[in-house]
């Protein structure tokens, strides 16, 4: 652990050659005796750093003296190979810590080359959706090292709308992170199937390897699985939609909002494609803003689901 704050340490001070102690404390997490305590051994092992006392002194890197930050260590790999993954998911990896010395390392490396901003700089990624909770998942980083050894595994899982979870054998290929949910992307008895993690009881790993199907890895099955799920279904809908609900028509049903016309006197005729007409529910959040006009089932639909809240609405009296 001190070997890695030492390293830390030297490249803050690359980056800046001169930092104070109290700021180089909160980077680092410890006390401003320790930051001192770490000058003192680096000094003793060759490095050329020292404290300077004053209104503007701190801890100093002599100029010219560079840290080769060229390798990085495994950990820090494996953090920038997954980068599309946001700060909290890295942390429920457990390769948060890694993904900053990573960090470090390339900001001293173009402290050193004089290079400017970086796009890292304009770009912040945040995978969770807008007013998502966060919610209780299985350990993400337990369940990532167990399936390093590709293992079957026996899992308790709940599926959606069901009240008790399940027992069965699946065959994991890997995880899979969108939309800021986490998923086992497993076969289940040879079929492709998503769990998510909200919904997994528990696991355990049994001691015979993971059968997966010949040719398939877990790119290809998860394009398989995220293809099955927004391929456009078989019931298109035709209907009228107030213009100024297009942007909040677009990101609640995404893919499934297939075609739009031109306005015209405040309206858009839009088609909207569901697997069937029970889907067709969720259009009911558009309130008064939309108005289904075919097919006639669904039409149906909508009337007698609005006729339901009517009634469920109306004051007894």
């Amino acid at each position: 652990m001190k070997a890695t704050r030492l390293l830390a340490l030297l490249l803050l001070l690359q980056t800046r050659q001169r930092v104070s102690t109290t700021e180089l404390a909160e980077r680092l997490e410890v006390s401003r005796r320790t930051v001192l305590r770490d000058v003192e051994a680096l000094s003793a092992a060759g490095v050329p750093v020292y404290a300077e006392r004053g209104r503007h002194g701190g801890i100093v890197l002599l100029p010219g003296a560079r840290l080769n930050a060229s390798h990085l260590e495994p950990p820090e790999m494996e953090a920038l190979s997954i980068a599309g993954l946001d700060r909290a998911q890295l942390a429920q990896l457990g390769l948060d810590g890694s993904r900053d010395m990573a960090d470090r390392k390339i900001a001293a490396r173009r402290a050193a080359t004089g290079t400017g901003p970086s796009l890292a700089d304009l770009v912040v990624v945040d995978n969770a959706g807008w007013l998502a909770p966060q919610r209780d998942t299985a350990s993400v980083a337990d369940l990532a090292l167990d399936l390093l050894n590709r293992p079957r595994l026996w899992v308790r899982y709940r599926s959606s709308g069901d009240d008790r979870a399940s027992s069965l054998v699946v065959d994991p290929y890997g995880l899979a992170a969108k939309s800021g949910r986490w998923y086992l992307v497993a076969d289940d008895e040879q079929r492709p199937r998503l769990f998510s993690l909200e919904r997994l009881d528990s696991y355990e790993t049994l001691s015979e390897p993971a059968r997966l199907r010949s040719g398939h890895d877990l790119r290809s099955v998860w394009a398989g699985l995220v293809r099955r799920t927004e391929t456009p279904g078989r019931v298109a809908v035709r209907a009228r939609l107030r213009e100024d609900r297009l942007d909040l028509a677009g990101r609640i049903l995404g893919s499934r909002l297939e075609d739009v016309e031109p306005p015209e006197d405040g309206w858009c005729a839009v088609r909207i494609v569901y697997p069937d007409i029970e889907s067709v529910r969720q259009l009911l959040q558009f309130g008064d803003h939309l108005e289904v006009l075919t097919p006639a089932d669904a039409r149906r639909r909508i009337a007698e689901l609005a006729s339901d809240l009517v009634r469920r609405h109306t004051p007894t009296t």
